[in-house]
């Protein structure tokens, strides 16, 4: 399975905008800029995007787990909060904090805690923040 989005900017980065786009639609020419980004202005950033990823990641990754032991959640419930820090290396997201509250008939604290750590272990996008980055450029002639 292969997802895809775009991301256009035109301008400077201060004043400058840009859109994001998903091939699925969910997004379409979906604007974004430092203010959203950097000076909490109302409008979405690339941080929101990787908070709601990993949020529906990991409670869907939590509902597998419980599903390994024989438990059905009736819900789940994920607020992921990324922190987004300047560093000596430079802009960072430095953490995401997952808060999860879920209702599991029958499960006990412990075996609902032991899943969801299981779960921020392993869903893709906790694993996707610790990999390798690759990149391919292509610079396009200028009219």
């Amino acid at each position: 399975m292969q997802r895809s989005a775009t991301a256009v900017w035109n301008g400077a980065l201060k004043d400058g905008k840009g859109t994001i786009s998903t091939a699925s639609g969910v997004f379409s020419s979906t604007p974004y800029s430092f203010t959203t980004r950097f000076e909490n202005a109302k409008g979405t950033n690339p941080e929101e995007l990787i908070a709601a990823a990993h949020a529906g990641c990991f409670t869907m990754a939590l509902s597998a787990q419980l599903g390994t032991i024989n438990f059905v959640a009736e819900s789940l419930r994920t607020v992921a909060t990324v922190s987004l820090e300047k560093l000596d290396a430079g802009w960072t997201i430095s953490r995401v904090h997952l808060e999860v509250s879920g209702k599991v008939p029958g499960i006990s604290p412990a075996a609902f805690q032991a899943a969801a750590d299981s779960a921020k272990a392993n869903c893709p996008v906790s694993r996707l923040l610790k990999a390798e980055i690759t990149l391919a450029a292509a610079l396009e002639q200028t009219s």
